[in-house]
């Protein structure tokens, strides 16, 4: 006997009405006309929800990636994909430009720390109900202090030489299943601690029963998190695809999936995105491609906030850059407008001091150029400078650079504007990861490097204390200068309570560099990305972060 059609649609409406977590309306004192009719509407509505849930596909700059351990995300598309799949106890607040922190795995922040034997305790109390993805060996379960703990600890222990010691002197313990203590061994003021697990790759919670249960090349390829998005499958040298995490405990995400492709080549990004087949892509720093891409009908392309600075190092332990005059004479010699030129001025923004002046201990350029320490261009004050040297006819310089197109234009750009004073520049072009290699060996006497660093702290430890010397540092990182002139001003910075004298230590320590032209400030550079115009982050384009935020508001909007 066959079944009631009626009895057959209601089966199939509850059904589809529990995927999507909606109740079902009771079908009680309505005719079987009715009832029918309240079915196949309902159906066509849940149908409709599903509809709009699309999949995004985006295209990187990726050869490969051979890890998404998001303690080793080191680069801005490696923290975009580990933004959407994991979470940190706090986190700034997306589209936000002013920089504000808001809870992310904790259920809030803690105004103060107390005070314990001479240490500083912050004590950061957890939500409860976050769960965890289900991963190759491991059921879902509930996020507690264990995950925080180990987490935080797996980060400090494992990729400490990245973070250049930002972790070392902390100790973090379980204070209850929803609460841990993260004890500093250094009082820190609340401008600088706070951030610090915001900011960095490192504050991102995984987890443990995933990773204890997995090898850990098994764990590179499949880590577990808690974000809007999970793991689906990651095909080696082509693509990576998430899935939408639908216990979030934010919201169910918007998107169904995200595809992300793995696209070297501009040209084929490029015809993905006209083509629709791509959502958004990495795009390039240059204007007339913007001009391009804001031809193409149903496209914009987004310039994001403080992007990546780009600064100009001397190694200062090595002939002719360990003479000042040397060093003074190839500031005046440069003009950050030439620069400009090569790139398009509405792409990059002029830098005055290590420290963006938008970022919390940064100079402004007003104060920098009433120091006259912006070296504003003086080709004639750079010839007098050389005259008093050994190099008044001039030297050569052998410098290696990058194969892609923002490192070529720079040091061509340096190139021809050194060539006005006499130094001739032999640019050896490498493959990037070569070029970051042979720079961190000390071959370049001139290093010119772009990155992306949170606060003050970051970039003059990473830059300027000696521990971060190249080769030769307590902990090699990117001191290319080879600088040791402002490590008591940084030390004093990192365990000064006061925010207002932190500041301070800060400016001065810049100030410090400038004066002996230990690195030239260029400008940041706005990151660029083409996306479809119908692509809606779920915030506004704001906030400092060089990369696509995929949130579990983002959405496809036809």
């Amino acid at each position: 006997m066959s079944a009631n059609p009626s009895e057959t649609l209601y089966f199939f409406y509850k059904k589809q009405l529990m995927k999507h977590k909606i109740s079902a309306l009771p079908l009680v004192n309505l005719t079987p006309c009715l009832k029918t009719l309240m079915i196949i509407l309902s159906v066509l509505l849940v149908c409709q929800v599903s509809a709009k849930a699309e999949i995004l596909r985006l295209g990187f700059n990726i050869k490969d990636m051979t890890t998404l351990d998001p303690h080793f995300a080191n680069d801005s598309r490696k923290r975009a994909i580990a933004e959407m799949v994991f979470n940190r106890l706090i986190r700034y607040k997306p589209g936000d430009e002013t920089g504000t922190l808001e809870p992310d795995l904790a259920e809030n922040i803690p105004r103060e720390p107390e005070i314990a034997d001479g240490r500083q305790v912050w004590t950061f109390k957890l939500r409860k109900g976050v769960m965890f993805h289900k991963g190759p060996e491991t059921d879902p379960y509930e996020m507690t202090a264990d995950d925080v703990v180990y987490s935080l600890q797996k980060a400090a222990e494992w990729v400490s030489p990245i973070y250049a010691g930002d972790y070392s002197g902390m100790t973090v313990e379980k204070a209850g299943d929803y609460s841990v203590k993260i004890i500093l061994e250094k009082p820190m003021s609340p401008t600088l601690f706070i951030p610090r697990l915001a900011a960095y790759p490192g504050g991102f919670i995984v987890s443990k029963k995933a990773l204890l249960a997995m090898r850990y090349e098994d764990f590179k390829t499949h880590p577990v998190g808690t974000g809007p998005f999970m793991i689906d499958k990651l095909t080696p040298k082509k693509s990576l695809r998430l899935r939408a995490n639908k216990d979030y405990f934010r919201s169910r995400p918007l998107l169904r999936s995200i595809d992300i492709r793995f696209i070297p080549k501009l040209k084929t990004r490029e015809a993905g995105l006209k083509a629709g087949r791509l959502h958004i892509i990495d795009g390039v720093s240059d204007t007339k491609w913007i001009r391009k891409m804001k031809r193409l009908a149903d496209v914009t392309v987004d310039l994001q906030g403080i992007g990546e600075a780009t600064m100009l190092h001397f190694n200062t332990s090595v002939k002719p850059m360990n003479d000042m005059r040397v060093r003074k004479a190839i500031a005046y010699a440069l003009d950050r407008n030439e620069f400009l030129n090569c790139f398009g001025g509405h792409l990059l923004e002029k830098l005055y001091s290590p420290v963006p002046a938008q970022l919390t201990g940064g100079l402004k350029q007003e104060k920098v150029k009433e120091l006259k320490l912006d070296y504003t261009a003086d080709l004639e004050k750079a010839m007098s400078l050389l005259d008093k040297t050994e190099y008044a006819d001039g030297f050569s310089l052998e410098l290696v650079t990058s194969e892609r197109p923002v490192y070529r234009k720079y040091y061509e750009c340096l190139r021809d504007q050194l060539e006005e004073i006499g130094i001739d520049c032999d640019l050896n072009v490498l493959a990037h990861s070569s070029m970051h290699t042979r720079i961190r060996q000390g071959e370049n006497p001139i290093v010119i490097y772009i990155a992306w660093r949170p606060d003050a702290d970051a970039i003059l430890t990473r830059f300027f204390h000696s521990d971060s010397v190249v080769l030769t540092g307590a902990k090699p990182d990117a001191n290319f200068s080879h600088y040791d002139k402002t490590d008591k001003l940084i030390n004093a910075a990192r365990t000064e309570i006061s925010t207002e004298e932190q500041n301070r230590l800060w400016k001065y320590a810049q100030i410090k560099v400038l004066d002996d032209m230990a690195a030239y400030p260029l400008h940041y550079i706005k990151p660029v990305h083409a996306r479809r115009k119908y692509v809606d982050y779920g915030y506004d384009i704001t906030r400092m972060t060089p990369y696509p935020y995929i949130t579990e508001k983002t959405r496809i909007v036809k």
